[in-house]
């Protein structure tokens, strides 16, 4: 029995040393949850991916933002170019010429077309309506209208002794009056003798065809005389002389003692002989 019995307790002894099921079991897991710690989530797979990608949209977007600009801005250029471009028509200019002249033109700016009409506005001594200084600078009439906007703040300034004043409708530089009235007894009469050659013309069909009515007078200078007959009326140059009996009865002007004596002149007969082709010009238009 003893024997019996030894022979027993040897497997127990053996078997004492083999671990458990229940003792491998912790190995079993410590084992899967390093494997677990190895192999990365699906979560984390996905933000390296994003991350990955978020570059790359960044650069590709810079490089679109970067294409568009390039396109646009030729075109924003072209547009500047078609705005400011103004064509000169002169026939008393050549190719060469006439592409400097558009050059220049292309080159103007606010404060360059400002200056531009002050330019005209001194050259001229009779006032000019915004349509004759468009024409006459090639400007747009919202740009003149603009100019002498700024024309006329500019000679609000105290230091400045002109100004720019509407005077039948139409625009003039002019002194202010209460630096005119210091000089006014040397200067008046000078001042009040400068005539436009539209008013000298004006005034030489008066003198040679009077008494003539304005619808004549328009017919032989092909333009409107209502500018240049107030002109010549206030500075006292012509006057009413009766009315022509036909329908209608329309006013007859004819010249003044004070055109006489500003021209020099004794009488009407006094003025110079006109030529055949002026003679015949006056004549059609009666």
């Amino acid at each position: 029995m003893q024997e019996e019995a030894g022979s027993v307790e040897e497997p127990l002894e053996q078997t004492s040393d083999t671990p458990t099921e229940e003792q491998q079991k912790p190995a079993q897991k410590k084992s899967s949850k390093k494997k677990k710690d190895s192999v990365p989530t699906v979560d984390e797979v996905v933000a390296k991916e994003t991350e990955a990608e978020e570059p790359v949209k960044e650069s590709e977007a810079s490089e679109a933002e970067g294409q568009d600009s390039s396109v646009e801005a030729p075109v924003e250029e072209a547009e500047s170019e078609e705005a400011t471009k103004v064509i000169v028509d002169d026939d008393n200019l050549d190719m060469e010429e006439r592409a400097a002249l558009e050059q220049k033109y292309a080159e103007l700016n606010l404060d360059t077309e400002t200056a531009l009409v002050e330019t005209v506005l001194f050259l001229e001594s009779e006032p000019q309506t915004v349509e004759n200084l468009a024409k006459i600078t090639r400007l747009a009439q919202d740009v003149v209208e603009e100019c002498i906007g700024r024309l006329k703040e500019k000679y609000t300034q105290l230091d400045s002794g002109i100004e720019v004043s509407q005077i039948i409708g139409g625009w003039m530089l002019t002194p202010k009056k209460e630096c005119f009235d210091f000089v006014k007894e040397r200067y008046g009469k000078k001042n009040e003798g400068r005539l436009s050659k539209a008013a000298i013309e004006t005034l030489s069909i008066i003198a040679y065809s009077q008494p003539i009515t304005r619808a004549e007078i328009e017919s032989i200078r092909h333009v409107n005389a209502d500018n240049m007959m107030r002109l010549l009326l206030d500075r006292k140059f012509i006057k009413e002389v009766g009315k022509k009996d036909i329908p209608g009865k329309p006013v007859l002007y004819g010249t003044t003692n004070e055109f006489l004596e500003f021209f020099h002149l004794q009488s009407i007969a006094d003025l110079p002989q006109l030529d055949e082709k002026e003679s015949e010009r006056f004549e059609l238009a009666r």
